[in-house]
């Protein structure tokens, strides 16, 4: 008699199989609800077809919707592949490469024959019919197991370099395996993928953009066209998302940027910006303000240089590690004319010395702290520095103030013995929440664990990792409330971490504040303290930061708030607008009156007609206007707008000022 195999399922029963079965046989068996429900399967904790037969003994839960990450993902990773199958019906001859899951739809990179041009944005109509068509055809989705040879025979028969080459260089003993959609069409995948392509919602998808790529991300290879598109389980959550994209485009920061006149970018200098006059007080406010936190909170502010020998670069394990992201220049003097101009292009010697712009502070923040005799009684050290940094981004990656080159961190190190490790991180997970609440951000709070490539051993991972989590439990933090979440394999090549997410207002998340417990650069480096026993011990060093880099906080504050800006924020905290020239020399005094009151004040007395002065600051995004004509100006009042509001308050001058000064003060100084 065949033994049965025996299927443990999440509620603790166990599932008698015959040998052969699949998850969709357990589903039928449970009952028809599920079995129409379910979506694929997670088998022994991978997730898989659900007609691939079971290979023994396992445990088994089934996915629907209701698993929605799971869900997603299956559905988005379908969606790319009958995008490929569109595209190759409505073109004989176009090739295909990769299309995998994003998070928030797909996209799919694939090569035009060569009897049309590249795909563009007027192509995808037609492609979205053909996938509509595809899903309507409710096409088995079947997995096979093929050779090497024949699946590079395949495919170079089918004239599919990209994937004959793929599939040539794929690991020996790796099982090659293939989906086909109906009988028809087939794609090289791991997989997996649901069960039929009607199991798709056609109305749940839309594609969204086309982009030029490289194959295989190298510019030296062929150019593909990327089409992207958003998949969901649902048309209600295409539709929902839709609107967030909306919502995300009217507060992009790039366009508020230029209507409020606080920043440009241009060529002349990519991936570094151009503050303006307006842009830049929102940056000063900010610093001030970290700057009372980091002094209240016991750091000690340093200033390191820009460049340093590469040597120092090397010692610490960076430039074996981030090399290609750093600019490297050498250390020479060009040979120049008596005009001032190089005679002609500087020549770099063989033996040259090289000097790289630092890409971030920390090992200049050990070579402080190793300046004299440090005793376990000065510690914890807190080095806090507004550090500019440098990183050499592709040109490709830049996205206005949230993807720079150059970029300004609020940047701090903090220098203890092992014992004081906890305390430290548990004091920064209190200084961060305190500074998130005072911009309105709710926030998650998530450890990142080893990665694969690491410096350090494991005893001090082990280690280094508990107390990130001690810290944490500590400040009471490690519950549901804030988040709390590890990320296997998400840490820096020399330290876990934790981080803090925000959401903003229309509830996407950025990753901002970091702190980190490091053993292995104060090794590199050579860092030391005195103990109490009179020998040299190694500080742990935490890399920390709040704000992360000025620039993107700035970019992330623009888009929460779109533009409208707390009082204490705003470059232009009101104006004084007159709506008669007779009440001119009224709103001087008032203007002067609130200047006295360190509010940040503008006049607008130009013959315009109030409702365009109103329109044009409320563009402006100024926070406050106050309008004042003849009958203000004899009764000493001003008619107070507030952007967002319909309704004007009328007030006495000095009201109204006592109201803009609360209102412009910090929240830590309220």
């Amino acid at each position: 008699m065949t033994e049965l195999l025996k299927i443990s399922l999440p509620d603790g029963s166990v599932r008698e199989m015959e040998p052969g079965s699949t998850p969709a046989d357990v589903a039928a068996a449970i009952g028809p609800g599920l079995a129409k429900a379910a979506l694929a399967a997670r088998v022994d904790g991978e997730v898989r077809d659900l007609g691939r037969p079971f290979e023994g003994d396992a445990e088994l839960a089934l996915i629907t919707a209701r698993d929605e990450a799971d869900a997603l993902e299956l559905v988005r990773h379908d969606y790319a592949h009958i995008l490929a199958e569109a595209v190759q019906a409505l073109w004989p001859g176009t090739q295909i490469t990769f299309g995998p899951a994003t998070d928030d739809g797909f996209y799919y990179d694939v090569m035009a024959p060569a009897s049309r041009e590249p795909f563009g944005m007027d192509d995808l109509p037609a492609i979205e019919e053909k996938m509509r068509e595809i899903i309507k055809a409710d096409k088995p989705l079947r997995r096979e197991v093929w050779s090497r040879e024949d699946l590079i025979a395949k495919w170079e028969a089918d004239g599919e370099a990209f994937k004959a080459e793929w599939a040539r260089e794929l690991p020996e003993n790796e099982e090659l395996t293939v989906y086909w959609s109906g009988d028809d069409w087939l794609d090289m995948c791991r997989g997996p993928h649901l069960e039929s392509t009607g199991k798709l919602d056609p109305q749940a998808f839309k594609l969204m953009r086309t982009a030029g790529a490289y194959w295989r991300g190298d510019q030296r290879n062929a150019q593909l066209t990327r089409i992207y598109g958003t998949g969901w389980l649902n048309k209600k959550q295409l539709n929902q998302h839709l609107m967030r994209l909306e919502e995300a485009a009217k507060r992009d920061h790039r366009k508020l940027g230029r209507e409020m006149d606080l920043f440009h970018l241009q060529e002349e200098a990519h991936g570094s910006v151009f503050w303006h006059p307006k842009g830049y007080r929102i940056w000063r406010e900010l610093e001030a303000y970290m700057r009372r936190k980091m002094d209240g909170g016991g750091y000690r502010e340093i200033k390191t240089p820009q460049l340093m020998d590469v040597r120092q670069w090397t010692q610490s394990g960076h430039w074996g590690k981030y090399a290609e992201n750093m600019f490297a220049v050498p250390d020479i003097v060009p040979d120049v004319d008596d005009t001032g101009a190089a005679s002609e292009a500087p020549k770099v010697a063989d033996d040259a010395d090289w000097m790289a712009i630092k890409p971030m502070n920390c090992p200049a923040h050990v070579l402080v702290f190793k300046q004299g005799i440090t005793s376990y009684r000065d510690l914890p050290i807190r080095l806090g520095e507004m550090g500019c940094c440098h990183r050499n981004e592709p040109h490709g990656a830049l996205h206005g103030l949230m993807r720079v080159r150059q970029f300004t961190q609020d940047d701090a190190h903090i220098f203890c013995t092992e014992d004081q490790v906890v305390g430290e991180v548990r004091r920064f997970c209190q200084l961060a929440s305190e500074v998130y609440a005072d911009f309105g951000f709710k926030f998650a709070i998530k450890l990142a664990l080893r990665p694969e490539k690491r410096l350090g051993t494991d005893a001090d991972w082990d280690k280094a990792e508990q107390e990130l989590r001690d810290a944490v439990e500590e400040a009471g933090m490690m519950n549901e409330e804030f988040g709390w979440e590890e990320l296997p394999g998400e840490g820096a090549f020399y330290a876990p971490k934790l981080e803090w997410h925000l959401t903003d207002a229309i509830g996407r998340t950025w990753q901002v504040g970091t702190i980190q417990g490091d053993r292995v650069l104060p090794e590199r480096l050579d860092a030391t303290y005195v103990g109490e026993d009179g020998d040299k011990h190694r500080p742990v060093m935490l890399h920390r930061a709040i704000f992360g880099s000025y620039e993107r906080f700035i970019g992330i504050l623009i888009e929460h708030y779109a533009g409208r800006l707390p009082a204490w924020l705003a470059p232009v905290q009101t104006v004084v607008a007159t709506i008669v020239s007779d009440a001119d020399d009224y709103a001087k005094d008032a203007v002067a009156k609130l200047e006295a009151a360190g509010i940040r004040v503008e006049s607008d007395l130009r013959n315009e007609k109030i409702n365009y002065k109103v329109r044009e600051h409320s563009l402006a995004k100024v926070p406050h206007l106050l309008v004042v004509g003849k009958r203000e100006a004899e009764e000493g009042t001003v008619a107070m707008r507030t952007l967002g509001e319909k309704e004007q308050r009328v007030l006495p001058l000095d009201e109204a000022i006592a109201l803009l000064k609360a209102e412009a003060t910090p929240p830590d100084l309220r």
